[in-house]
């Protein structure tokens, strides 16, 4: 998983069936005895991480199918209802977005290596809407929606109006879905990929900035091995009905309308979903429309909850079934507003004296909540059922306490949707997460300082480690359990690192560029968790990343070495930076060309693990001058590893 990666998440669920034929199916071992065929599940998502930048990606996902091992057909797991949703990226912030459960019918395993994602690729399909408060030097307007003629889709096939995008991806450990059994299938938006989305300054008389989007490389599989941890962004129905025995209800599942509109109205998707209430722990049920809470263990009783508007945050067990957590019903005028109104998004501000949390919506607009006394915080934590419906604080002085920053991904209850200024019933913390510039990190912890546009927004904060026996998941390449502290670079989501020691090595590095420009530091982001042993009732990192640093828009200085490094030029420094360039596949350095000529912007990866895509960088920087970014970490012989490198080439002007 990348710390800055987008989940690409429609809010709404999606269901497929797919049939396949049973008996030696794409993937499996043919032969031996028949067994009946089973039922094998494929639950989809999509997910990502955060990006400061934006406050709607918008994108329009119109099928995921699965190749087998070996060749064969592949298989369709995901296609679109119609009218086909908005999925908005930005929202989906280390959440899983769930699409649907395909069904394949098959009496062996199926084994699949990779997956083509197909999206939608005409003008207008993808929406851009800057955040309220961006990053300093950010090339948009702050709040603005980008015109779709500023915004040029890469890679884009077909015909006018049926212009589509094919993103191959492969998996890192094969995906085998078995009868009988749940298997998630996790695809990963990396939004903060530099070149994901890259915005270009015209040059003079050539036009408007034009925002190139370009799928190729950062979009991923996450593997997922315990369906158990997986946090699932709330979803939204209509309840059909309730099962005989009352364990479960159903629900027509319907998304919000993107862009949003006032009031916000629903789109139905065609598909059903089955959620059963916590039989063990109980189901927190809000009704919005008299102000109350109940906790229930089953929907005996509920008749009325029948036809009423509902958004659940569920959890899966280890069966595959989903069970909720907290249900939010309405059945008034302008019911699926009602509920949609409570805001979602990243946490925009953090104002301890006035006892306002500001939450950036998908419109780029900050909505504010006051919390009082009777504010109740929760931390999703869905492989713990009872952890997971269990407030972990409340009041203002759960603000007072900065367990509450600025990047935090929340989705908001609020006591009144009509009442203004809104007051947050509760407030669910979807991800909470600390990021910046590392320092002092030693075997107990580390300090992150942070900046913002908005100095108020700063923070500098120490995070200890979890403790070494807290179980953490599972490797993602092997499935094996893990406890304490694991780490790895962002590049390298399937490498996990869990010794504190190499952690505390990597991090303690800068590289000096002199002049104004100063210190390269190394900069990263954490995951936490609440309560560990090691640390009660406060935020304890259980996974850190470390991240890239952003290396000043430069020039290239000397040619391409023949150990693969060369130098670059940064406004303002006095020393030209060393950039090494990794070819090994598997770890290479992503490379990028980028062109503008005509008003036109092509985004094109180049394979530098190729002898032609090797030479085509060195081509490129065999003359001094040529406009690069680079983004890598600080080594200690005073280099950057560069994991992402982009260079531009005609008559293109790159943003700052």
């Amino acid at each position: 998983m990348n710390p800055n990666a987008t989940k690409l998440v429609l809010a709404g669920a999606i269901t497929t069936i797919l049939a396949a034929c049973g008996g030696g199916g794409p993937g499996g071992a043919g032969g031996g005895v028949t067994t009946a065929p089973q039922s094998a599940k494929v639950a989809v998502m999509t997910s990502d991480a955060s990006t400061e930048d934006w406050a709607m990606i918008g994108v329009k996902v119109l099928s995921i199918a699965l190749v087998p091992q070996g060749g064969g057909q592949n298989v369709s797991v995901y296609t679109a209802p119609t009218p086909v949703p908005v999925t908005n990226l930005v929202n989906l912030d280390n959440l899983s977005e769930l699409l649907g459960n395909a069904s394949i019918t098959t009496n062996v395993p199926l084994i699949f290596t990779g997956a083509i994602i197909t999206v939608s690729g005409n003008p207008g399909d993808v929406l851009l809407t800057a955040a309220a408060d961006p990053s300093t030097g950010f090339g948009g307007t702050p709040g603005a929606s980008v015109p779709a003629n500023q915004i040029q889709i890469q890679g884009a096939t077909g015909s006018a109006s049926n212009l589509t995008v094919p993103v191959s991806i492969t998996f890192d450990s094969p995906l085998q879905v078995t009868p009988g059994s749940t298997t998630p299938l996790d695809v990963e938006f990396d939004l903060s990929h530099p070149a994901f989305i890259v915005a270009h300054n015209p040059p003079a008389l050539q036009g408007t900035t034009i925002w190139a989007v370009n799928f190729d490389g950062p979009v991923h599989h996450h593997p997922v091995h315990d369906l158990t941890r997986l946090v699932l962004r709330h979803a939204y129905g209509q309840v059909s009905s309730i099962s005989s025995d009352s364990s479960s209800i159903t629900i027509a599942r319907e998304i919000p309308t993107e862009p949003p509109v006032s009031p916000e109205t629903a789109i139905a998707t065609g598909t059903s979903l089955t959620i059963l209430a916590d039989a063990t722990n109980g189901t927190l049920l809000y009704d919005i429309d008299t102000q109350t809470r109940t906790t229930i263990t089953s929907f005996a009783n509920l008749a009325s909850l029948v036809g009423a508007q509902v958004r659940i945050a569920a959890r899966y067990q280890p069966d595959g079934t989903l069970v909720a957590t907290r249900i939010y019903e309405s059945s008034a005028t302008n019911a699926f507003n009602n509920l949609w109104i409570s805001p979602e998004g990243h946490v925009l501000h953090v104002n301890d004296t006035t006892s306002i949390v500001t939450v950036e919506n998908e419109r780029g607009v900050g909505v504010p909540l006051t919390v009082n006394a009777n504010t109740q915080f929760y931390f999703r934590q869905p492989q713990s059922a009872l952890a997971d419906a269990t407030p972990i604080g409340s009041g203002p002085q759960f603000l007072a306490d900065h367990d509450l920053v600025r990047g935090f991904k929340i989705h908001a209850n609020v006591v009144d949707p009509l009442a203004s200024p809104l007051v947050a019933e509760s407030i669910d913390i979807e991800t909470a997460k600390y990021d910046g510039t590392i320092s002092a990190p030693d075997t107990s912890g580390f300090t992150y300082t942070r900046t913002f546009r908005t100095k108020s927004d700063d923070y500098s904060y120490t995070l200890d480690y979890i403790a070494s026996s807290t179980a953490n998941g599972k490797d993602p390449l092997t499935g094996v359990a893990i406890d304490g502290f694991k780490w790895w670079y962002f590049a390298y989501p399937t490498q996990l690192d869990l010794s504190i020691g190499d952690w505390v090595a990597a991090t303690n590095q800068a590289v000096n560029l002199g002049g104004t420009v100063g210190a390269v530091p190394t900069n990263g982001v954490s995951y936490t968790v609440w309560n560990d042993p090691a640390n009660a009732n406060a935020w304890s990192t259980n996974a850190s990343i470390i991240l890239p640093s952003t290396l000043p828009l430069g020039a290239s200085a000397t040619p391409l070495s023949t150990s693969n490094t060369f130098t670059m030029t940064v406004p303002n420094g006095s020393v030209a930076a060393t950039v090494d360039v990794a070819t090994t596949a598997g770890s290479a350095t992503q490379v990028y060309q980028v062109d503008r000529s005509n008003g036109i912007v092509t985004v094109s990866q180049v394979d530098v693990t190729t002898a032609a895509g090797l030479q085509s960088l060195a081509s490129a920087l065999q003359s001094a001058g040529t406009p690069v970014r680079v983004y890598g970490v600080p080594q200690t012989d005073g280099s950057v590893r560069a994991y992402v490198l982009t260079y531009f080439t005609g008559t293109t002007l790159p943003s700052s």
